[in-house]
């Protein structure tokens, strides 16, 4: 992966210069007009934002009941980046919201559901950092419950009357906004793993160290 870091990051700062152009070269929507491109960034961001909570939870199940210490760093690393991106998702929405249905929160089924769910990856740091001793395995059975979560976000529009759009809006794209939507899909989800790469190699350098004081304590 170190070789691939540098060509990868320049890729991903190709993608995102040229993202602007694409997006303003792409049809407007008939009833929005130009608000509806926040829907380029908007949508995207919840997508890495969900592959992180199941990279999240998935790595807390294998630390939970595997016991593996490599696992917990990618479950840590992943839960800081549910929160880095649902927090975009959580700000472009009421951006576009304000707009499009002249308020800019309304508490229905997807947006308090999405809410909760932010809550809970920041309640999952907010354990890891302050529960003292024993708290990851506290905050891994959060990840797990929040992960169980994301299928009840993501059909809730689909289930009870909201005015989010449901989940048949990307399929029925028009082919400009179709190619600009999932370049912008494929920009965000590679930033998603070079920072979750970078974030790891953190981790694993800091128990590398912790290691090391351990054995200088032990002279």
């Amino acid at each position: 992966m170190k070789k691939l870091f540098t060509p990868l990051l320049l890729i991903v700062a190709a993608m995102f210069a040229y993202a602007p152009v694409m997006i303003a070269n792409a049809p407007y929507e008939s009833s929005m007009g130009l608000v509806q491109k926040i829907f380029y960034f908007h949508v995207p961001s919840w997508f890495v934002m969900f592959t992180a909570v199941f990279i999240c939870g998935i790595q807390s199940a294998n630390f939970l009941f595997r016991r593996k210490p490599s696992a917990d760093r990618i479950a840590v690393a992943a839960g800081e980046l549910v929160v880095l991106f649902g927090l975009l998702g959580l700000v472009t929405g009421p951006l576009w919201g304000r707009k499009a249905w002249g308020v800019w929160w309304q508490w229905d089924a997807r947006l308090t559901m999405a809410l909760l769910l932010e809550l809970i990856f920041i309640g999952y740091l907010l354990v890891r950092k302050y529960g003292g001793p024993g708290s990851e395995k506290l905050a891994a059975a959060m990840a797990i419950f929040g992960m169980a979560n994301v299928p009840f976000v993501y059909v809730s529009v689909n289930i009870w009357r909201t005015v989010h759009p449901k989940t048949t809006v990307v399929p029925s794209l028009v082919p400009g906004m179709f190619g600009a939507f999932w370049f912008s899909v494929l920009a965000f989800m590679l930033l998603f793993v070079l920072l979750l790469t970078l974030r790891v190699r953190l981790e694993h350098q800091r128990a590398a160290l912790d290691e090391l004081y351990l054995a200088e304590e032990d002279l």
